[in-house]
């Protein structure tokens, strides 16, 4: 298992992180819709960090930097859209770099993020979504104990195609 550390976003990284997103960029845009032209830019990639740190603030999202044992940014993961009340729960999502994958770096992030949700935020459900033949982000989901709970048509359109999603769930223990 490889290991790894998630660090919440800050300025003092905001150049690192421009780089990882345009270095991944078409990789992640084959995967996922793209972000806003602007976003690519210091000051879209400042925002982000200081939007970020603003929903962790009022505890309506948390995102993670992950870093490999070396230190080098690998990837994110974060807890988006968290529900308090009679729900206790948020979104999954994660992204890791074309150059670090197949390494157990996805996997680990998410049982790191799960423990950050469950322990120390006190959730008691994260929620997921896989686009269907995404095996990867599958396995990563079931080594992580999710369980498929749905599968939604036509629900995800990226590069004008609409694709499948399948809809997971994990509770806390």
């Amino acid at each position: 298992m490889p290991i790894l550390h998630l660090i919440p976003p800050s300025l003092d990284v905001a150049d690192e992180l421009l780089r990882f997103e345009t270095d991944n960029r078409a990789f992640f845009e084959a995967r996922i819709n793209s972000r806003p032209p602007g976003y690519y830019l210091p000051e879209g990639v400042r925002a982000a960090i200081a939007l970020a740190e603003r929903e962790a603030t009022e505890d309506k999202g948390y995102q993670f930097l992950v870093r490999n044992e070396a230190g080098e940014l690998v990837g994110r993961v974060n807890l988006a859209g968290v529900k308090r009340g009679h729900f206790q729960m948020c979104d999954l999502g994660y992204r890791i770099a074309e150059s670090a994958g197949g390494k157990g770096y996805a996997s680990e992030a998410v049982r790191l993020v799960l423990a950050k949700a469950f322990e120390e935020l006190g959730l008691v459900r994260v929620e997921a979504n896989a686009r269907v033949g995404n095996g990867g982000s599958v396995k990563v989901l079931l080594r992580n104990g999710f369980r498929q709970f749905g599968h939604s048509l036509r629900s995800f359109e990226l590069g004008g195609v609409w694709h499948d999603r399948l809809h997971f769930e994990r509770h806390a223990a």
